[in-house]
């Protein structure tokens, strides 16, 4: 190999040395991370299951329900709040809702529940499911709903 082939091959060598370096530092950031967000920023002594995880730009909200006095559509409003400031935290909002999960105590209750969700989550609402559980569902809320979004 001449002085003229060997300078050319070695440039193209770096050249693509250094492509490949770029394409893994790029691939090393775009790599989803996993986050936890605990009330208060400190997790239980024995968690169960996490109420918030952001994977990426994706936001999981575990079911919220609300554990008082009130008639469907006071538990709806007040599980919708609770998914608000969750999102919110995570850095997210209802109008970026891509999927809920409505897990109702009494079918009797898509009405009322209805009324309370419609408007909620903007002008393009998520998807959602809607059913009712058998036997209730736990702590005796009258609802319970899951979000999945994106920030």
């Amino acid at each position: 190999m001449n002085k003229t082939n060997r300078r050319r091959f070695l440039t193209r060598g770096a050249a693509v040395a250094a492509t490949a370096g770029a394409v893994g530092a790029a691939a090393a950031q775009s790599k989803p991370e996993r986050k936890v967000l605990w009330n208060d920023d400190t997790p239980p002594k024995d968690p169960l299951f996490s109420g918030l995880v952001t994977y990426g730009n994706l936001v999981f909200v575990a079911g919220k329900g609300y554990h008082k006095e009130g008639d469907i559509k006071k538990h709806t409003d007040e599980v919708l709040n609770s998914i608000q400031r969750e999102l919110e935290r995570a850095g997210s909002s209802m109008n970026q809702c891509l999927k809920c999960n409505v897990y109702l105590h009494d079918l009797g209750d898509y009405k009322g529940m209805n009324e309370v969700f419609k408007g909620r989550f903007g002008p393009n609402p998520p998807v959602r499911t809607t059913v009712a559980t058998y036997g209730g569902v736990p702590g005796d809320s009258l609802v319970e709903i899951d979000v999945v979004a994106f920030k």
